[in-house]
């Protein structure tokens, strides 16, 4: 029987971390004076890597080594407000243990540094329930190229026609599309007009099961 798996971007789909991760930049550009509106959050940060985030809010080319240090600065400040708040979106453990009953291969694919992925996948206590773990060091190219969701297959040992995305932002989903995968859009950031068309949304796994999964891979 051929393998059939799940991946799961991170923030906003295991974790609804993203009002966090709002606070935390907050911090980070009150120190230099800098108040981003909601509107610009939605727009130049959730589902993008931080370098995209960095050039485009202190609107300058990033280096390499500016990257790393800001990064260590901004992602350090999230994990201070989160490491204590870590909650999975509703239904979520109770779905991804289902997806194991039933077999499947599962995986995470974050544009998040690896540290944050570390604090969330074992605050959770998931890690023994995944078979392959990518974050953005694990990359070259970030969503909406498919790199991600590509490397997550081939570590998965599935053809990506047997894989299903579960993504919450325009370039999570784009990546999972133009991995050739299906994608579930999770509402918890974005309406489903603000997405690339999905086969299915959710607000949260409550309202999806494994029988969707398996109907979607026929």
């Amino acid at each position: 029987m051929k393998n059939r798996a799940v991946i799961f971007d991170m923030d906003g789909v295991i974790c609804h971390t993203n009002p966090y991760h709002s606070q935390a930049f907050d911090r980070f550009f009150e120190k230099r004076g800098m108040n981003p509106s909601q509107e610009e959050y939605a727009a130049h940060m959730y589902g993008k890597p931080n370098s995209y985030i960095f050039s485009y809010f202190l609107n300058k080319e990033i280096t390499a080594e500016e990257l790393v240090e800001l990064e260590n600065e901004k992602e350090g400040l999230f994990r201070e407000i989160y490491a204590s708040q870590v909650t999975p979106v509703p239904g979520y453990l109770e779905f991804l243990s289902s997806l194991k009953e039933h077999g499947f291969k599962t995986g995470v694919g974050t544009s998040a540094p690896r540290a944050n992925m570390d604090l969330i996948i074992d605050t959770l206590g998931i890690r023994n329930q995944m078979e392959s773990f990518m974050a953005s060091e694990d990359v070259k190219t970030h969503k909406p190229k498919p790199e991600v969701y590509l490397k997550s297959a081939e570590n998965l040992s599935t053809n990506p026609e047997d894989c299903v995305v579960f993504e919450d932002s325009f370039s999570g989903v784009s990546a999972g599309i133009n991995a050739g995968m299906q994608v579930v859009g999770v509402l918890t950031s974005h309406t489903k007009e603000e997405l690339p068309p999905c086969q299915y949304y959710i607000e949260n796994y409550n309202e999806f099961s494994v029988q969707k999964v398996l109907e979607m891979l026929v």
